[in-house]
């Protein structure tokens, strides 16, 4: 795409316009999208498959949480081997097809790269163990003594976000207690120390390899944890972080964590077709989300911030300001989502919200039909706005939080530890349903059950059961990602501007193009200002105005 700089008066950085500035993403989490030979968990060739649909809802790219070499011990995100597919999910002849698939079809490849930990099969976490105090691998890692007269405390108090201590001690190879090690997450997560060399040589081959392969960007896993404080202190209070409001803390956030990605930038900046990065960052401000994306550091970063925001007009019309703002300072496109494979579902989350809830911790159950409805509505906000979007897979379809999972199929390794992260991201990872009037619904060929089992309403949500029916959510979201790309107001740039409304009525125009959403209580008539592109659910219209229910979203040309 030729590049375009904006010359705007009010851009603080003239703005190139990229594919990534617009683009619409799709997570896929693999062990959840399609099986294609049977064993309950979705793989590669399931993927491969299923890459037509994808083209066909209108997608840009497509963004695969990991698939790597890995005990699973974290659904992947405990990577054994950075350079190798897990059996469980295909061969690397499978990646480079999907790869190739991909292209052909007209949507990119973003792989997930997990670089502040590795699994504790790593070759080098099992050689810093097996050799004991003094092997070179240690230092690869964090290793410490313990305290104590016998070094049987942990060497600092960090808590662990999935719960319990940062810290795991190990036995020597005599058997006699040793040295402990740092894991913000899992025990079986070692974190690695980024002080070291070859952990920085190590992901500069790895973003090579996949680059090579023909990936077009990498969305980087707990981009912010990177780098620890100098001497790994205290925090001298007691405390339980949590994956959605860390804070300032000595091993979040760090400013060494920016040196890192200017190394990677100028790297991505070496291949063609503008290969991009993505951060995982949680920070305490949008200001330092900010920081990780600017001109010669990352291309994103996900605006977490977003994602936890109130359904109401003050709240939404803040955040939205706010992040438009810090990232027009740097020249980076602003990004928004509202499910992904971290958080409940917002088909739930966002009604929730309204008992103050707002982040959906520990999801529970809500009015189906009320839920869908705000749902479609605020998916129709978000993807009117400037920037780019992110959707996680299903919520295309309307999928609820399943929030009943029994105990023992649980594998959120959170679940079954004290306190920390809840342990409830299971019921966003449940399997999508693609046709059939019974579980597993085409996620499989042979119809045996799924990893984790699938709810029996989901038959009414499956992608055959709305394809090409009028007012499904399916529809809803192809018709808006078809008006998305085509409309020319809706863009790249950052062109929002605010349009005052009755009460609980939020709108903004862009250029040519105006959102209405009602997010009160009670239906609103509004005057019409154009043609009606889409509503997300029934609206009554007259020549003059418009009557929009509560909880529904309607687009405009003006």
């Amino acid at each position: 795409m030729t590049s375009v700089i904006d010359r705007r008066e009010d851009s603080a950085v003239a703005v190139p316009v990229s594919w990534w500035r617009d683009a619409v993403i799709y997570q896929i989490y693999p062990r959840s999208f399609a099986d294609s030979n049977g064993d309950g968990m979705g793989d590669l060739p399931g993927i491969r498959s299923r890459l037509p649909y994808l083209r066909d809802l209108g997608v840009d790219a497509v963004w695969l949480s990991p698939f790597y070499a890995s005990p699973q011990a974290d659904a992947g995100y405990d990577v054994a081997d950075y350079r190798t597919v897990d059996p469980v999910f295909g061969t690397l002849a499978d990646a480079q097809g999907l790869i190739t698939d991909a292209h052909d079809l007209g949507l990119r490849v973003i792989v997930d790269l997990v670089p502040n930990h590795s699994s504790d099969r790593h070759e080098w976490f099992r050689r810093a163990v097996a050799e004991g105090p003094g092997s070179p691998f240690r230092d690869r890692y964090h290793f410490r003594p313990g305290r104590g007269a016998g070094g049987e405390l942990p060497p600092n108090d960090w808590p662990s976000i999935f719960g319990g201590p940062a810290w795991t001690r190990t036995t020597n190879p005599d058997g006699t207690p040793g040295e402990w090690y740092l894991h913000l997450f899992a025990p079986e997560q070692p974190d690695f120390n980024w002080d070291h060399p070859a952990v920085a040589d190590e992901f500069r081959t790895i973003l090579r390899f996949w680059l090579d392969l023909g990936v077009d960007g990498f969305r980087i896993d707990v981009a912010h944890g990177l780098v620890k404080a100098q001497g790994l202190p205290d925090l001298g209070v007691e405390t339980q972080w949590h994956l959605l409001d860390v804070g300032v803390s000595p091993c979040f956030d760090r400013d060494g964590v920016h040196d890192i990605y200017r190394s990677w930038r100028r790297i991505l900046d070496e291949y063609p077709g503008e290969r991009i990065a993505v951060a995982e960052a949680w920070a305490p401000t949008l200001e330092r989300v900010a920081a990780y994306v600017r001109p010669d550091e990352l291309h994103q970063a996900f605006n977490f911030s977003y994602l936890g925001t109130g359904w109401n007009v003050a709240d939404q019309r803040r955040m939205i300001d706010a992040s438009l703002a810090a990232m027009r300072a740097v020249g980076a496109p602003a990004t928004w989502t509202l499910s992904n494979h971290d958080v409940v579902r917002h088909t739930n989350r966002l009604l929730q919200a309204d008992d103050g809830d707002v982040a959906g911790r520990r999801p529970t159950a809500v009015d189906p039909v009320a839920g869908l409805r705000r749902a479609r509505a605020a998916s129709l906000l978000l993807l009117a706005l400037p920037g780019s979007a992110y959707l996680y897979q299903g919520e295309e379809l309307g999928l609820p939080e399943v929030v009943d999972l029994p105990p023992e199929v649980r594998q959120d390794p959170a679940f079954h530890r004290a306190a920390g992260q809840d342990g409830y991201r299971d019921g966003c990872r449940v399997p999508i349903p693609w046709h059939g009037d019974q579980a597993p619904y085409g996620f499989g060929p042979d119809g045996g059950p799924s990893w984790l089992p699938q709810p029996e309403a989901w038959a009414e949500l499956s992608v055959a059961a709305q394809e090409n029916v009028p007012g499904s959510t399916l529809s809803l979201y192809r018709a808006a990602l078809a008006i998305r790309r085509s409309h020319p107001g809706l863009g790249a740039p950052d062109n929002l501007r605010w349009v005052d409304g009755p009460a609980g009525v939020l709108q903004f125009d862009r250029d040519g193009f105006r959102c209405t959403v009602n997010l009160g209580a009670g239906a609103v008539r509004v005057d019409r200002v154009g043609e009606v592109l889409l509503a997300s659910g029934p609206i009554d219209a007259d020549p003059d105005a418009v009557t929009l229910p509560a909880d529904t979203a309607v687009w405009w040309s003006r």
